[in-house]
């Protein structure tokens, strides 16, 4: 056990691992104590034709204060798809209210990904997010996302030194450590690590296919690892071979549904 309670914000698919249904196992396998703020509940996730969502937020301030009443406090925070601005505002409130001196806040800014926007999501939003990464320690974005919390070009195989070129901006708009996730480059993929005003760059192999909910499951790994090590690279490296072995343990034709996390967990923590 870590002795380590972490609160994760994000939204809860009722079908299809993604988000809560990923980060609350996961951290929990680490043993690391999870609690969770929910931002909206879906009948599943937005990969499947067919979807309803219930917006949570007003439901979190009541959570909140039932909160400050019982005296709760966090050692660390893990954000991911948070779906508004008002999940947002709610967000600050918990750093603020919540957080033990020195809780970690780790944040996946889950607003898009091969060059586009989630169809919830405008600028409004990637200006809130913008805002919100101020409080971060650790930022995990993919590409997408740095392009768009800088105003860069997003391109598709870009080289490596056009990706640090845009994550070098995005240092100079948060004083978070960056952690870019899902860089690809001759047939790996990886992590683009900005600590310090230096890179370290973590690689694995590139597997064929696209699956839902594996930079979910990447957060929650690299979380829970980094967490009980201190170490960016560590966490990466961790955090890929979960995705991986997940990936390798799912039918291809179950893709939409997300990946056997669970068969590659208990494996990885016998």
């Amino acid at each position: 056990m870590t002795g380590k309670r972490i609160l994760t914000i994000q939204d809860l698919s009722c079908v299809g691992q993604c988000s809560l249904t990923v980060a609350l196992p996961v951290l929990s396998a680490y043993g690391i104590e999870t609690c969770v703020l929910p931002t909206g509940i879906l009948s599943n996730h937005t990969a499947f034709p067919e979807w309803t969502c219930f917006d949570f937020t007003p439901e979190m301030w009541n959570i909140m204060e039932a909160w400050r009443k019982n005296d709760f406090r966090f050692d660390a925070f893990l954000l991911g798809y948070l779906g508004s601005a008002a999940a947002i505002d709610a967000a600050k409130v918990c750093f603020r209210d919540f957080a033990k001196g020195g809780a970690d806040i780790l944040i996946d800014p889950a607003f898009g990904d091969y060059g586009r926007l989630y169809p919830a999501f405008d600028h409004k939003y990637v200006a809130a997010m913008a805002d919100l990464i101020q409080s971060a320690h650790v930022i995990l974005p993919n590409f997408t996302e740095v392009c768009f919390l800088t105003g860069m070009e997003y391109r598709d195989n870009a080289p490596i030194e056009y990706l640090k070129s845009c994550i070098a901006m995005l240092a100079d708009l948060t004083p978070a450590v960056i952690v870019m996730t899902g860089a690809e480059q001759s047939g790996r993929i990886g992590e683009l690590i900005y600590s310090g005003g230096k890179f370290t760059e973590v690689w694995a192999k590139l597997l064929p296919g696209r699956f839902h909910g594996t930079g979910d499951l990447f957060a929650a790994a690299f979380t829970a690892v980094y967490l009980q090590s201190g170490s960016l690279p560590e966490a990466c490296k961790a955090a890929n071979d979960l995705v991986i072995e997940s990936i390798k343990a799912t039918e291809a034709d179950t893709h939409c549904y997300g990946v056997n996390f669970e068969y590659a967990l208990a494996k990885f923590r016998k």
